[in-house]
């Protein structure tokens, strides 16, 4: 189901109408970054470099402090989510095709979807938390994203969950998913860590026996990457439970036409830091 939801949540990163809400509330769109930490952090309120590294884990602190002042921010919170949602609708107009947006099929998936967002618990989620207190939006194609949105960012707080019962911190958790060929190391230059403090990582990593010298994961690094997307799996399971086997299913059929059009829509890299399209 990640799969199937996280590229309808993900466009919002990458397509050119986000990209012109984002210029038009004074970020610099020369690069996505800006707009990225913006749209993302906005359901935090004003939060700080501090929170926002707290509640992404991956970034270097370095790379959050350059995209998240500590200061007064280059728009009200409140803007940032009221041009998130204009994004979004623009940007599903455009990639998934004004017939698909009013196609009775895509409603009913979105009321699907809802139903199980309404089930995902948010206790120590701080992320997921913050976008399920949001109202929901009238039209379904942007119920059908807030709904991915809360489910994905559920799952994500529940992966950092396991990374930190696995002894992963963050530039580690990194480096061990690079070890065992999720992505090539270049990738993961995005989160900003320096060539130092990659290095240092996989030290430590080594000294644990989980990396060899070269990066290549041991069988025990191998094993406990696999312990901690096994525990991300149980740890984000209760809202399809709650969803029930039938319905999970059916939405799983609804979402393939959506998923090819965004899949297919160019705008999300090949390869990325999260396994986007490769199932």
């Amino acid at each position: 189901m990640w799969h199937l939801l996280e590229p309808l949540h993900a466009l919002l990163y990458y397509a050119p109408e986000a990209f012109e809400e984002a210029a038009a509330l004074g970020y610099d769109t020369g690069e996505r970054w800006p707009s990225y930490f913006a749209w993302r952090a906005a359901p935090l309120g004003a939060a700080g470099p501090v929170r926002v590294a707290s509640a992404f884990y991956s970034f270097s602190p370095a790379t959050v402090t350059r995209y998240v002042p500590a200061a007064r921010p280059a728009a009200d919170p409140a803007d940032v989510l009221a041009a998130r949602l204009r994004a979004v609708d623009r940007t599903h107009r455009a990639v998934l095709g004004e017939d698909a947006v009013a196609d009775p099929g895509l409603a009913e998936a979105a009321a699907l979807a809802r139903r199980a967002a309404e089930a995902a618990g948010t206790a120590g989620r701080p992320l997921a938390a913050a976008n399920a207190a949001l109202p929901w939006p009238d039209a379904p194609h942007l119920v059908l994203w807030q709904a991915a949105t809360i489910l994905r960012e559920h799952r994500g707080d529940g992966h950092l969950a396991a990374l930190l019962a696995a002894g992963l911190d963050p530039v580690e958790s990194l480096v061990s998913f690079a070890a065992v060929g999720a992505a090539p190391e270049a990738v993961f230059a995005s989160r900003g860590w320096s060539a130092a403090e990659w290095s240092a990582a996989r030290e430590r990593l080594t000294a644990r026996g989980l990396v060899d010298a070269d990066g290549t994961a041991t069988d025990a690094g191998r094993a406990l990457r696999a312990e901690v997307e096994r525990r991300t799996d149980e740890l984000a399971a209760a809202p399809w439970a709650a969803l029930g086997p039938e319905d999970t299913d059916r939405l799983a059929d609804l979402l393939g036409g959506p998923w090819l059009a965004a899949i297919g829509s160019g705008l999300l890299p090949a390869e990325n830091t999260l396994g986007i399209g490769k199932m």
